[in-house]
């Protein structure tokens, strides 16, 4: 198994995690603070604009929307519609140029980045679209590394390493580098890293997009399940109409706000403000 330091230097976004580990830093937990409605992430008046020169780009436009917990929430619309925007914003990855973002009572907008760093380790499950996997590493290293940033023991990771993999149907595989993996197990493998210490929200972004109609609907399943099976929250953005089945909202957003659809999925699309 690499050391942090190592990882570090494979991938930035970790070496940002890592730092944030090292230095320890303690803040209140955010489940002691009361939810109102039980509603884990408010997002209120949330702006972004991107600068070229002098000529500005406005990509979302005052979004307000609640997600409760235990909830699967789809975010839908055009391509370029600002959806990935959003996510990265409730992921704490990119800073809004207005409104607010609050998590499990905590407003991670105003966090220093460190401290954005920890609690969205502690607390957040990232899906990526392209995977992300280390290349040199195996299925089970992929999943040690996230294990191994939060602190968690290695006895212990090694355990929870195969639980994760067989949950997705891929112990076999653990010893397996990415270049021997389909797309399906890669992305499989990422949902089970984005799984690791278990995070109670759980944000994917495009996750069956450059999967095939068999591993889509495998990777569709694992997520469905996470809901009713663990009690974690699922926001995902996505064009595949077959998440459509299990999720409990969908939100339209387009030209940077979030829309009524043209003619409701299943009755299941709220329009507005998303505002229970």
């Amino acid at each position: 198994m690499l050391n942090l330091g190592q990882i570090s230097s494979l991938f930035p976004f970790f070496a940002i995690l890592n730092q944030a580990f090292m230095q320890s830093i303690a803040f209140p937990s955010p489940h002691h603070e009361a939810v109102h409605q039980n509603v884990i992430l408010s997002v209120r008046g949330l702006e972004m604009t991107y600068y070229a020169g002098h000529q500005a780009t406005p990509v979302l436009k005052g979004i307000d929307l609640d997600v409760k917990a235990g909830d699967i929430e789809l975010l839908m619309g055009p391509s370029g519609s600002g959806k990935t925007t959003l996510l990265s914003i409730m992921a704490g990855i990119l800073t809004p140029t207005a409104g607010h973002v609050r998590l499990f009572g905590q407003d991670i907008t105003s966090l220093p980045k460190r401290q954005l760093a920890q609690f969205r380790l502690q607390n957040i499950g990232f899906i990526f679209q392209g995977f992300n996997l280390f290349p040199a590493l195996t299925a089970a290293e992929n999943i040690g590394v996230a294990l191994q940033l939060k602190g968690v023991p290695s006895k212990q990771a090694k355990t929870q390493v195969m639980e994760l993999l067989e949950r997705v149907g891929l112990a076999e595989r653990a010893d397996h580098l990415p270049e021997d993996l389909s797309g399906g197990q890669k992305q499989r493998v990422a949902i089970a890293r984005a799984l690791a210490g278990h995070p109670k929200l759980i944000l994917a972004d495009e996750p069956t997009a450059a999967l095939d109609s068999q591993s889509g609907r495998r990777v569709i399943e694992i997520l469905g399940q996470l809901a009713k099976q663990d009690g974690c929250t699922v926001v995902m953005v996505t064009h595949d109409p077959r998440i459509v089945d299990i999720a409990d909202r969908v939100v339209y957003v387009e030209d940077g706000q979030i829309t009524p659809p043209s003619s409701p999925i299943k009755g299941k699309i709220h329009s507005e403000s998303c505002r229970e």
